[in-house]
């Protein structure tokens, strides 16, 4: 016992001994900390006194936990837009520099889940854990880091858009329209197509309704999109700064991805409201308005937002970014300010017509306002053999339709362009979340060109449309590999699709022209009922002529006491 009591001394007796020689060898450092006090609160941002040497974009903590982006640099205080609600923040509160930039979480783990721009969860499932950050402003990808050509489709799944407005691989297409017209519809559909296409999809809510938000969430995951999409969202009721970093942090997120030779998909919903927050920002701040009282800079914030999209070489991984901006234009207007900054900015555009919408005419796309710069490079091969033909024969359509509403007597040949006009707008319209595969849209619209619709009732175009798809689909199997393949359509090939179309809309017409129903249309029972001497007897009938000359009635009408009064 007493043995132990001495082991146990010794061991305490060095401990200390060593506890002591560290502290005599410890050399108090002191490092310096920058903290400033908040002078005035605005609304969604702060103005602070106090921090010398901070940084443009940097972030600042204030008490309490709040986060803000440096968006000033005066001589006197420094301008920050807040991240977090301001309620809790008031004159003299204090702020400490962090020493970093605006990051944002990256990985895997962000498919399937609904965060904020800052990477905080907002869907309930818990933190959101990764291993890597990235820096949420980055410098594009230079020209010799970017493949020679986009030459690689994106398929929509819209029979419009695929055939006459093709998307590739690292593109950048604008779709604008009127509010209401299905401009996210277009871009929801867009995403529930790359089901199975090995395509990754980020979908950055900027401004939107919290409901709306909702309701696009709900959707994906009710067509199994959602396990391959991440959706970051800024809601309206959020601070304009966190709206403001939104699609930055979003396209952070889906270059960890592009990096790694993946193929992305980005929608911004929509740069019309990131526009106004930032408008709204800049003038809080003070910063000198220009046009339409947008900052002068307002180009540039969109411009190297939209440079990050692009189609990486070979050496760089091969991976792509798609952007899909979405704006919307006010009474059609596309030549306004943020309309046009964008047109420019992009690589095509799809315009969103309100008068179409209003016709029934979905999705309301004006093929004559839409263009895709890239143009058929990025298209299969298949669809060359039947793109051309289609927008010269809808363009054609179009004008003559104008001229018809006259009423002016029409030549053979303009009432048959007319009349295959009207087939292919039923042919290009389309249900939402109802994306179709190549192969089907190439046969549809092959069989329009080809005339065999022209037979085909316009009410009747969508049961033949469907029963082209379920022939093709099950019939030329094979075929329908080949074509989304990257097979050239050859002439073997379109016979083919051609010979299965025509007995898949024989048995349309046949049911819309039933023998059985033209027998009974002209039922000998009913020609002889409306000729039978009875009825026109009836018709002539004596009695019937004398009631409706009745010396009584005669009377009532010129009844003296009448003309009396």
């Amino acid at each position: 016992m007493q043995q132990t009591e001495e082991t146990l001394q010794t061991v305490l007796q060095d401990t200390f001994a060593l506890y002591t020689q560290v502290l005599d060898q410890h050399e108090a450092k002191l490092r310096s900390q920058e903290i400033g006090i908040v002078q005035s609160i605005g609304q969604g941002i702060a103005k602070i006194a106090g921090l010398p040497n901070v940084q443009s974009e940097e972030i600042v903590c204030f008490t309490g936990g709040s986060l803000g982006l440096v968006f000033n640099l005066d001589p006197e205080e420094v301008g920050v837009v807040l991240l977090d609600s301001s309620e809790q923040l008031q004159s003299g509160t204090q702020v400490r520099r962090t020493g970093k930039v605006l990051d944002v979480p990256v990985g895997d783990t962000l498919l399937g889940r609904v965060i904020d721009p800052l990477g905080r969860p907002l869907d309930g499932k818990g933190v959101v854990r990764t291993s890597q950050r990235r820096p949420a402003e980055r410098n594009a990808p230079s020209i010799m880091d970017r493949a020679p050509a986009v030459n690689v489709p994106l398929q929509t799944g819209i029979k419009a858009i695929d055939a006459l407005i093709p998307i590739g691989r690292g593109q950048r297409e604008l779709i604008l329209g009127d509010r209401q017209t299905g401009k996210s519809g277009l871009a929801l559909d867009t995403i529930i197509n790359q089901k199975g296409k090995n395509i990754l999809c980020i979908y950055c809510a900027i401004g939107q309704r919290s409901a709306a938000v909702a309701k696009v969430i709900a959707d994906l995951n009710e067509h199994q999109a959602f396990a391959y999409t991440t959706v970051v969202m800024a809601a309206a009721e959020k601070p304009p700064g966190l709206q403001y970093i939104a699609p930055y942090a979003a396209t952070a997120m889906a270059e960890y991805f592009t990096d790694q030779g993946r193929d992305v998909l980005i929608v911004y919903d929509d740069l019309t409201n990131h526009a106004r927050t930032y408008r709204e920002i800049s003038l809080l701040m003070r910063r000198p308005p220009g046009r339409e009282a947008y900052p002068g800079d307002i180009f540039y914030i969109h411009s190297r937002l939209l440079e990050r999209s692009t189609h990486l070489n070979a050496k760089r991984g091969g991976g792509s970014l798609t952007a899909l901006p979405i704006v919307e234009t006010e009474a059609q207007n596309i030549a306004a300010y943020i309309p046009t900054n964008l047109i420019s900015i992009t690589d095509g555009q799809i315009y969103l017509s309100p008068v179409l919408f209003q016709k029934g005419v979905l999705p309301a796309i004006d093929i004559g306002k839409s263009v895709s710069r890239v143009g058929g490079k990025t298209q299969l091969p298949a669809y060359r053999t039947v793109s051309g033909d289609l927008r010269l024969s809808y363009s054609q359509f179009e004008e003559l339709e104008a001229f018809s509403r006259f009423g002016t007597r029409l030549e053979e040949s303009t009432r048959l362009t007319l009349e295959r006009g009207r087939r292919v707008r039923e042919i290009l319209k389309q249900k939402q979340y109802a994306p179709m595969p190549a192969a089907v849209q190439i046969a549809v619209m092959l069989s329009v060109t080809a005339a065999l619709l022209d037979s085909v009732p316009i009410t009747e175009i969508a049961i033949a449309e469907l029963a082209i798809a379920q022939a093709i689909s099950t019939e030329l199997a094979d075929l329908c590999l080949q074509i989304e393949s990257g097979a050239v359509l050859k002439d073997a090939d379109r016979d083919a699709l051609l010979k299965v179309a025509t007995t898949a809309i024989a048995t349309v017409v046949k049911d819309t022209t039933d023998p059985k129903d033209a027998k009974d249309t002209t039922d000998p029972k009913d020609a002889k009922d409306t000729t039978d001497p009875k009825n026109a007897k009836n018709t002539t009938d004596p009695k019937n002529a004398k009631d409706t000359t009745d010396p009584k009635d005669a009377k009532d009408t010129t009844d003296p006491k009448d003309t009396k009064e």
